[in-house]
């Protein structure tokens, strides 16, 4: 075994030079934050079987941050300011035996960043801010470490209880792995406190873990389309087209509606027939008779002055040349 120690060298990134072939690396006591540059540095080393980053400056574990460290077997990231885990954070580490992710500041484990994890022995999860667990369904631990966590032990634990009491994992520290929230719970243990029989009604069934894995990879695939879609803005041209387009169609649409809009209402207003109703058409035949009676009287009238009308209106009458024929004017004199 090839063992490289750089504990308390306040190094803020991982050194360089460091054996090709090491197989313990211990990095503890330091400054190192595990950013894009670390893990650049950290996947040269294929041989590495322990990692040692206890008290360093980590604070969150992003995916791939271990990749190519397929041969690990106990990674050690304890007393560190971890809060985010990203979900395939410890994908590729297939031989990873223990895990330490103790005295962080983790709030929530998602069960899919475990799913890499086939050969996982020992979790340590002592000491975070976890008030709840989902198991995965594949999980096959030998020793758990979970006190000094603020467990709320509503139907939300259930999952977890029944885990602890039918597989064959240790939980350590059982006696003092206790809960802290409802009040009326505080100071029982989470394996052994009591639910009421509504939880086991609400409570839903296990996935599987062909289900999950199922899960997983559609998940995994839409990650995949958002990294490549942050990675290539050219890739959100034709989202910038469509809206061009989209906007170009509703202007036109718009002003098309402006300008026809006042043509089509004085046709509706020209158009706008109706039937005649009952009171209506006595008040039309009405004037119609009216009319006839008052024709009758002009035609009673003198014909002298009836010739005259005539006359008078046949004046103005085109003549076949297609002229008006004035009768004012003199056409000797022209």
């Amino acid at each position: 075994e090839i063992k490289c120690n750089f504990t308390g060298k306040n190094y803020s990134l991982i050194p360089a030079g460091i054996n090709k072939d090491v197989n313990i690396l211990d990095l503890s006591y330091n400054q190192i934050s595990l950013n894009a540059k670390d893990i650049r540095a950290l996947q040269q080393y294929f041989s590495l079987t322990e990692l040692y980053l206890i008290e360093n400056n980590v604070s969150v574990l992003y995916n791939n941050s271990f990749a190519n460290l397929s041969n690990l077997e106990i990674l050690n990231i304890c007393k560190n300011s971890i809060h985010l885990i990203q979900q395939d954070a410890f994908v590729g580490l297939n031989k990873l035996k223990q895990l330490y992710l103790c005295q962080n500041k983790i709030l929530h484990l998602n069960p899919g960043m475990f799913v890499s994890l086939k050969n996982l022995i020992l979790l340590n999860l002592q000491g975070n801010l976890i008030s709840y667990f989902d198991v995965p369904p594949w999980f096959h631990l030998e020793l758990i470490i979970l006190h000094e966590n603020p467990w709320n032990c509503s139907c939300s634990l259930l999952n977890l209880q029944n885990w602890l009491n039918t597989s064959n994992v240790t939980l350590e520290n059982e006696n003092i792995t206790m809960c802290s929230y409802p009040d009326i719970l505080k100071n029982y243990s989470i394996k052994t406190v009591s639910y009421k029989a509504e939880c086991y009604s609400k409570f839903p069934l296990p996935l599987t873990e062909d289900f999950y894995n199922d899960f997983q990879f559609i998940n995994s695939s839409l990650n995949n389309l958002t990294r490549n879609s942050e990675h290539e803005p050219i890739g959100k041209s034709w989202f910038f087209l469509v809206s061009v387009a989209v906007t170009v169609l509703l202007t036109s649409f718009l002003i098309f509606i402006a300008i026809k809009c006042p043509v089509w209402c004085n046709y509706l207003f020209s158009y706008n027939h109706r039937r005649l109703e009952e009171h209506e058409v006595e008040t039309y035949e009405d004037g119609l008779t009216r009319n006839s009676s008052y024709l009758s009287q002009i035609s009673n009238t003198n014909s002298e002055d009836t010739t005259v009308i005539f006359e008078q209106l046949h004046s103005f009458v085109l003549d076949d040349d297609g002229f008006i024929e004035d009768k004012y004017i003199d056409t000797q004199v022209l």
